[in-house]
């Protein structure tokens, strides 16, 4: 028994090895790729590699246990890009704006979703990605809502749904902005409060302008602040929907990787540290967040994900649309 356990630690670690391996080169390709996302493409890469059935059950299993390591520490690293103080620039207004936004997209999707009949898994999903930071966010939320990975489809999507609006919101807000004739800080607090990827927010505040580009990142990652508490909340009620199960699979009031994303934010804030060691921490979170994308990519069934229907891209577009407009009003009505 000894001996088979010590196999099976040997190869989840070589599995873990190569999965970190596979997500560095997606993270590469994609820098060399204006729009692409690192994610999305991990996700193709292992849905690829699992729908063409070229490795042996072992080994998916390995795979799948290991991109769950891989996302908890991706996300706890990610806590590093974060300082509360950078907060200051956008004011008070600015992080109510965000709060409002956040709010309502996060709820009026989930409210959406039922009406449209989508699952309860896709609407979190979506909620959580769209109004929060995207695909990062959709999958903190997964390990949340779907701890024993049995909706893998439903995440993959959610994620192509980020990318798919994320891009659009990208291209119009800047467009809609300058027709608007928003402030440099209106059009930064708009775009870091709509649109759904880090990356896609750096870009679209760019084609407005230097200084939309600095509001714009720094409400992006107050937004990203918010995924700790959101991610508490919710884990604190699946807790309250499992607690007729047993021991083994109640989860945690607050899972251990929330609290690591939480120290990384707070030693971010009030410790200063060498630029070099926080772009280190922010590659690793990309690349760590990628490897595990490739778990998560194998164990999806394209066929039953094609099943799905139109109704998670009507939300999707809905959702956008929904976090667009809530921000674009409360800047209005708050003076920003």
């Amino acid at each position: 028994m000894r001996i088979q356990a010590m196999a099976t630690t040997k190869r989840h670690a070589v599995t873990t090895i190569l999965l970190v391996g596979v997500g560095l080169g997606t993270v590469l390709t994609a820098g060399i790729a204006p729009g692409l996302s690192a994610l999305l493409l991990a996700i193709v890469i292992g849905a690829v590699v699992g729908n063409l059935r070229v490795l042996p059950p072992t080994a998916l299993a390995g795979i799948s246990w290991s991109s769950k390591k891989l996302l908890r520490a991706g996300i706890v690293l990610l806590g590093f890009k974060l300082s509360l103080l950078s907060l200051v620039d956008i004011g008070m207004e600015g992080i109510a704006v965000l709060l409002i936004t956040v709010g309502t997209t996060f709820l009026g999707t989930l409210v959406i979703g039922r009406m449209l009949g989508v699952p309860r898994v896709t609407r979190l999903l979506v909620a959580t990605g769209f109004s929060i930071c995207g695909a990062s966010a959709v999958a903190a939320m997964s390990s949340v809502v779907d701890p024993e990975g049995r909706s893998e489809e439903d995440t993959a999507q959610a994620v192509a749904l980020v990318t798919i609006f994320g891009t659009i919101a990208m291209v119009g807000l800047p467009v809609l902005a300058t027709l608007l004739q928003l402030s440099d800080l209106q059009s930064g607090v708009w775009i870091g409060a709509s649109v759904h990827e880090v990356a896609q927010v750096v870009a679209a505040g760019g084609m407005v302008s230097a200084a939309a580009l600095a509001v714009a990142t720094v409400a992006k990652l107050g937004r990203v602040v918010l995924l700790a508490p959101l991610i508490t909340l919710l884990g604190a009620l699946e807790s309250r929907r499992s607690a007729g199960t047993s021991t083994a699979t109640r989860l945690p009031l607050v899972p251990l990787f929330i609290l690591g994303f939480l120290a990384a934010v707070v030693v971010r804030t009030f410790v200063p540290l060498d630029p070099g060691l926080l772009t280190g921490l922010e590659a690793s979170a990309n690349v760590l967040l990628a490897a595990a994308m490739l778990g998560l990519g194998s164990g999806v069934d394209v066929r039953r994900l094609i099943s799905t229907g139109w109704r998670p891209m009507i939300l999707g577009a809905l959702s956008t649309l929904l976090a667009a407009t809530t921000a674009l009003v409360a800047i209005a009505i708050l003076g920003l």
